[in-house]
């Protein structure tokens, strides 16, 4: 049987998957993936011990649901375990660094900064359009003074977070998977998959659960895509940094990772009927967001 060719658009691509390729065997990506695991596990088992044995109450408490500022900041910064853990995993199982999971320093950067101010300009637009009636108006979370005062350190948090996302699923296990498989439908879908099922939350989101899961997955492949066209992880970093700016910070739901935002939905994650509504503006955003950053890629 003839091996797929990888499509042209995909060239670049192997500037990341070249360091991996040489340690093509599933189980170094099984092990790598369960150094993860054990970094992320350990050191968030520290992390809550800590928090529980010299957190204020207000701060213990916010740490199941991410509901006050202070926790959901400890929270997104707690994903750097992740990029840890990557970085452990990759040195032990593919003898590489790093940053050679992320892409070339500059080119990384000035990606990163291409497509996030697409992004930016596109989410101006979308604000000025005539408004649409997406049901009750939005509740106040924080007072804007506060806000203002955290948004340097909450931005910094969900670039952490993102970031760890990204150079996980991205990064270490689409690369890994690349290496031994040439079909982008294994590298790509196996990864948005995983990141499919680590945002299904049945218990939370009830018939909402699915949908959301749907979204996630799209998400991956879409982020899957724009990595490899542009060999680095710069523009899928920028794609979920927007995205989640907007979801944590700016408007979030009342009921999960709503500390840092300005404003609350009027509704909960597991609303069967208006979050419907939002999660279809949510899509056409997200496929608006991610064609918008190619054409940042092309200039």
């Amino acid at each position: 049987m003839r091996e797929p060719q990888p499509h042209p658009a995909y060239a670049p691509h192997e500037i990341l998957v070249a360091p991996a390729r040489a340690y093509p065997e599933l189980w170094r990506l099984l092990l790598g993936f369960a150094i993860i695991t054990v970094v992320v596990l350990a050191l968030n088992l520290v992390l809550l011990a800590a928090v529980t044995a010299f957190g204020s109450a207000e701060l213990v408490s916010g740490f199941e649901d991410g509901s006050s500022a202070l926790a959901l900041l400890v929270i997104l910064s707690s994903f750097a375990f992740a990029t840890l853990g990557v970085g452990l995993a990759v040195r032990q199982v593919q003898h590489r660094k790093l940053i050679s999971v992320v892409g070339a320093p500059i080119l990384t950067v000035r990606q990163f900064w291409r497509v996030l101010r697409a992004l930016v300009v596109l989410g101006a637009l979308l604000f000025v359009l005539p408004p649409y009636d997406m049901g009750p108006p939005l509740e106040p979370n924080l007072p804007v003074f506060r806000w203002l005062l955290l948004l340097p350190l909450a931005l910094v948090a969900v670039l952490i977070q993102v970031s760890a996302e990204e150079i996980l699923f991205r990064g270490f296990l689409q690369q890994s998977l690349a290496a031994r498989f040439r079909a982008p439908w294994i590298w790509m879908g196996v990864p948005s998959l995983i990141f499919a099922a680590g945002h299904y939350a049945p218990l939370a989101a009830g018939d909402n659960a699915i949908l959301i899961a749907v979204w996630a997955f799209v998400f991956g492949l879409l982020s899957a895509d724009i990595t490899a066209r542009a060999g680095t992880l710069g523009p899928a970093i920028a794609m979920h940094f927007a995205n989640n700016v907007t979801a944590l910070l700016i408007v979030s739901l009342p009921d999960g990772l709503g500390g840092l935002a300005l404003y609350h939905l009027p509704f909960e994650t597991s609303d069967t009927g208006i979050l419907r509504q939002w999660l279809v503006v949510d899509f056409a955003v997200m496929i608006v967001s991610w064609l918008v950053a190619r054409l940042a890629l092309r200039r």
